[in-house]
């Protein structure tokens, strides 16, 4: 499997793995006919065997909240947003969802684009197994495991200015930098759940959306 961190390096496998096949279908006379890419590998499109077997990266990020901090700062309950999280796997399940969560694909999309990032590969990236806990002591345990993430830290849109900017920023600009990226990706994934829900529950995600304009033209 595919672990990219840049473009330039992406394409150079595939013009290796071109050149390979090349090589073995003149060297043996078994083979008639080959295919560079016969969709196995799922490029942009989300499967279960990259959820399984991970294309590009596995990134997780978790986190334990404090019972009195949601109840303060979100206006619920950690064992609402528990019981919230029970009712949205079984939703999940029954869609043949490829991801359990609430809107992975918002923060990753708004990451993409600001870092210079392949926005097709969402596609993929956005697959994702949300976990739960409620603890004894009423705190809320939360992770999120995003299982094809596709993130690279140099070559490609990532040179652009605005885009490379953003990347620096975080720390993440240049080789031996996509690791981090990913850990950033999924803590925006993991926060951006944790307020969705946690605004459903409480009744503001109408309202917010009403109250800043967002549904008018």
């Amino acid at each position: 499997m595919r672990t990219p961190r840049s473009a330039p390096r992406a394409l150079a496998r595939r013009g290796a793995t071109a050149a390979a096949c090349a090589w073995i279908t003149s060297n043996y006379q078994g083979i008639t006919n080959f295919y560079l890419e016969s969709n196995f590998a799922t490029d942009k499109k989300s499967s279960q065997v990259n959820i399984l077997r991970t294309r590009g990266k596995r990134v997780v990020a978790e986190c334990t909240i404090k019972g009195e901090l949601l109840q303060s700062m979100m206006g619920i309950s950690a064992k609402e947003l528990f019981w919230s999280r029970q009712v949205s796997n079984v939703g999940a399940f029954l869609a043949g969802s490829a991801n359990n969560g609430a809107h992975a694909a918002n923060g990753l999309t708004a990451m993409f684009i600001a870092t210079g990032q392949d926005v097709a590969n969402v596609s993929e990236s956005h697959a994702g197994v949300t976990y739960a806990q409620l603890l004894d002591n009423g705190d809320y345990y939360w992770s999120i495991t995003l299982t094809s993430l596709i993130v690279a830290t140099y070559g490609g849109g990532t040179g652009l200015p605005t885009q490379r900017e953003c990347l620096e920023m975080l720390g993440c600009y240049g080789n031996g930098k996509a690791d981090k990226f990913a850990e950033i990706c999924a803590a925006v994934v993991l926060a951006g759940d944790t307020s969705l829900s946690s605004a459903i529950l409480a009744g503001d995600w109408v309202s917010s959306h009403d109250q800043f304009g967002r549904n008018r033209p």
